[in-house]
């Protein structure tokens, strides 16, 4: 399972034209799922989400202090099969290495729900339409943006 982070101000996610989640300050993070990924990958994958030290403490101003769980800050979760993308032959990407839609809906879904009982406020979660085409927007705050792949622990 691979996830890119990004610290936002704020982010949402369109579809047909409508705003189906937007958040405020907090991270936007695109979910991708390898064909090969268990429950273990999944639940690695969230601890890091939740508990990454983004933001500075609000007491003492130290950076890298705080997490979106420590400060109960909201994320904007989007699933992208295209983290799987391989370019290494020609100029198409091959996607091989993203599970297909059949098993990796429902492990999105589970991931959300999982997100939010870890952050203990399923609120906090907003996410976009499952294989549906997404606009995403974002104010990036940093910039920063950070990737990891449970499969390089």
């Amino acid at each position: 399972m691979k996830i890119v982070i990004t610290r936002v101000s704020s982010a949402s996610v369109t579809v047909e034209n409508e705003v189906v989640g937007s958040i405020e300050k907090g991270i936007l993070a695109l979910v991708g799922i390898c064909k090969d990924d268990t429950k273990e990958d999944l639940e690695y994958i969230i601890k890091k989400l939740i508990n990454i030290r983004l933001w500075a403490d609000p007491k003492t101003n130290k950076p890298w202090s705080s997490s979106v769980k420590s400060l109960g800050l909201p994320v904007l979760l989007i699933s992208q099969f295209t983290l799987f993308a391989r370019t290494k032959k020609g100029n198409k990407p091959d996607f091989h290495l993203a599970m297909g839609a059949e098993k990796s809906s429902p492990m999105f879904e589970n991931f959300c729900k999982r997100v939010g009982e870890e952050l203990g406020d399923q609120n906090k979660v907003q996410q976009g339409v499952f294989g549906a085409m997404m606009k995403v927007e974002s104010i990036n705050d940093g910039p920063v943006t950070i990737t990891i792949d449970s499969k390089n622990r």
